[in-house]
């Protein structure tokens, strides 16, 4: 019997996240009830900067503990940087989620929407359609908690040690090619490409050697690599070559904000982190301290996050009425820029917060 009741765990975070969580939620709770079929229910909990500040505590046990239990979670925005722990390091819960419920593929889309500005002009460059996914639980950032100083003053070195595994590999990447033989499907191109710096550390020449042995059992798709920083350079240049790459953790963390730029910027971003059983989603942008409160966030990424959301659930339950759902938010975003009536604050217009969800749920209402 197909799952029809879901529970959400909600994380509005800090900053503009409050500004966008609520809206988000009525979005989603009007598309579920547009299909029909299906019920969801949210449950809200204090987390991140503001909350450590008043409490001592970045992520509530109560709020982990549903997390765990609930179906998925949808996070808008965590830290503020004047607000760090005692080692100076920004609080950023959303990491512990992913590690403690290993979500090991952070998945990035790049879909560029009619109607706005972008940097790239050429034809195909108004019409990108590509995925990245970090390896999410692994890489440089492993040692986050855990890096070390040695010796003082003018003799002292901090190290940090990268991390990659077989099993982190593995896994990351038969991800990899399971989302390029969908998206194939659909019509794109079913290219894997590995995005690593083998020429230079072996750690990645040893990934890079996974990646081959894992593409042997995924012969119906292209696989290829390139050095990351050639990579940096074909997403400028040409980035409607790519349609599925895979990298680690701090490669992918900055791609991907590249990739958020070839959108229009962090706005438009939307991501999600995903387990074998669980997922968070949030949008890629932070909690923009500078403008809270001013009714200029730009609410997109996380309306498509949510999207990412209902088809997540859709796919992983069978439940065809949630993937309808999500292409219905989809193609109502899409279909708000396409009119040219919004062009949000960080790209030089003056749609705020209020317009643009407007014109969503206007599109919305007539799909």
């Amino acid at each position: 019997m197909t799952k029809t009741n879901f529970t959400i765990t909600v994380l509005p975070g800090d900053g503009i996240g409050h500004e966008i969580t609520e809206i988000c939620l009525d979005l989603l709770n009007q598309v579920v009830s547009k299909v029909g079929g299906n019920q969801l229910e949210f449950t809200s909990f204090a987390a991140g900067a503001a909350h450590y500040k008043e409490t001592g505590i970045s992520l509530p046990e109560e709020a982990m503990q549903h997390a765990f239990n609930s179906d998925a979670t949808l996070l808008a925005c965590m830290g503020l940087p004047s607000i760090r722990y005692p080692d100076g390091r920004e609080i950023a819960p959303q990491l512990e989620l992913r590690e403690k419920m290993d979500l090991f593929a952070g998945v990035r889309p790049v879909k560029t929407m009619p109607g706005l500005p972008l940097p790239l002009t050429s034809d195909a460059a108004k019409n990108l359609d590509f995925v990245l996914i970090r390896e999410s639980t692994e890489g440089l950032f492993a040692s986050r908690e855990t890096f070390k100083i040695e010796g003082e003053g003018e003799s002292a070195a901090a190290y940090d040690t990268q991390k990659i595994s077989y099993q982190g590999c593995k896994r990351v990447f038969d991800f990899a090619f399971g989302l390029a033989k969908q998206r194939k499907q659909q019509g794109y191109q079913g290219k894997v490409t590995c995005v690593d710096k083998a020429n230079v550390l072996g750690s990645f020449y040893f990934m890079r050697q996974v990646f081959d042995e894992r593409a042997k059992n995924h012969t119906d798709i292209t696989a290829e690599h390139i050095y990351v920083d050639a990579a940096a350079l074909q997403l400028v240049a040409k980035p409607w070559q790519f349609d599925v790459l895979v990298t680690e953790n701090m490669f992918g963390d900055i791609l991907s904000d590249l990739g958020a730029g070839l959108m229009g910027g962090m706005g438009m971003a939307p991501s999600a982190d995903i387990g074998f059983e669980k997922a968070v989603f949030q949008p890629c942008h932070g909690t923009a301290p500078d403008i809270i409160g001013q009714g200029k966030a730009n609410p997109t990424a996380m309306f498509l996050s949510g999207a990412m959301m209902l088809d997540w659930l859709g796919h992983q339950h069978n439940n065809v009425q949630l993937i309808k759902a999500a292409n219905l938010v989809n193609k109502a975003v899409e279909n708000a820029y396409a009119s040219e009536e919004l062009l949000p604050y960080e790209l030089g217009g003056n749609s705020g917060t209020k317009a643009i969800t407007d014109k969503v749920f206007a599109e919305l209402a007539k799909l």
